[in-house]
């Protein structure tokens, strides 16, 4: 697979999003003291977002489905 495929692209893209939003300055705006469904507002967050992170993942890294392969000829279709 080439460097630049667009799947190394995404691939990239979310990392380096990942990264952005795991760092302190984000991080420290959701350093609240509220709460949401009993957790924590900067747990709620960590864990919303590393699951999306998953789940973008997941849905950049699937393989496209192949084509079918054509049908081979049958041995009998040589003598028609």
């Amino acid at each position: 697979m080439p460097n630049g495929s667009p799947r190394n692209r995404r691939l990239s893209a979310l990392f380096w999003l990942g990264l952005l939003l795991f760092n302190y300055p984000i991080l420290s705006l959701f350093n609240a003291s509220v709460v949401i469904f009993g957790l924590p507002l900067l747990y709620a967050y960590l864990f919303g977002v590393w699951s999306l992170l998953i789940l973008c993942l997941a849905l950049a890294a699937r393989r496209p489905p192949t084509p079918p392969l054509p049908d081979a000829p049958r041995q009998n279709d040589r003598f028609r």
